[in-house]
């Protein structure tokens, strides 16, 4: 007798909608797997936040792009060597920050930072600044636009390491561990670079306010 032949059942793609339920790492899983749009959702939820970090870091929204850009290239290119076994947002933060860091340190000009604290009340596990309110008036949006241009503009002043910390910390929310990490210091100068660069942008905008 014949054997009947086997008859395997087609693989089902992977759809984009079901990887936007993935968390980093199982995205990362799957493009390790073969399913390459798992890095184009990666690259969905990661570029803007990266793209706020560097051009508040840099100071130039054109260069902040390009070295986003980078960021991604190396991410993509060392993917198969991360670590599972930790953040991928703290990984790409760090590349991306690095990025940022030597944009400054080549640069003729002595580069401005962002950050600081609004209230004189700032608390450690406060939230990261926020600017937009969807229920918010019209005057309300625009009383709104003008402070986050305020803000911009106070951060570019600060020094280039305090700029750094005080986007990972207030604006972008992340854990003074995470930052450490990123940036290569220890706890204790974070939170020390946080302190001074708090009380230098509370010193800017405080006339202004």
């Amino acid at each position: 007798m014949r054997q009947a032949a086997l008859k395997l059942q087609p693989i089902q793609p992977v759809r984009r909608a079901d990887l936007q339920s993935f968390d980093d790492n199982g995205l990362v899983t799957a493009y390790l797997n073969g399913t390459s749009l798992a890095f184009d959702v990666l690259v969905e939820r990661y570029q803007t936040r990266l793209l706020n970090f560097v051009y508040r870091t840099v100071g130039d929204r054109e260069r902040a792009e390009d070295l986003v850009q980078e960021a991604f290239v190396r991410v993509h290119r060392h993917l198969a060597r991360f670590d599972q076994s930790k953040k991928f947002s703290t990984w790409i933060y760090t590349i991306a920050s690095n990025l940022a860091k030597n944009e400054l340190r080549n640069r003729s000009r002595n580069p401005l930072v962002y950050f600081q604290t609004m209230t004189s009340g700032w608390e450690d596990e406060d939230r990261p600044l926020e600017f937009e309110d969807t229920t918010a008036r019209p005057d309300d949006a625009f009383d709104r636009r003008h402070l986050r241009e305020l803000v911009d503009a106070a951060v570019r002043r600060l020094p280039s390491h305090h700029r750094q910390v005080f986007v990972l910390r207030e604006l972008e929310g992340r854990s003074y561990e995470e930052i450490a990490e990123m940036t290569n210091c220890n706890l204790g100068t974070v939170k020390s670079r946080l302190n001074r660069a708090r009380a230098a942008f509370a010193e800017i905008v405080g006339p202004v306010l």
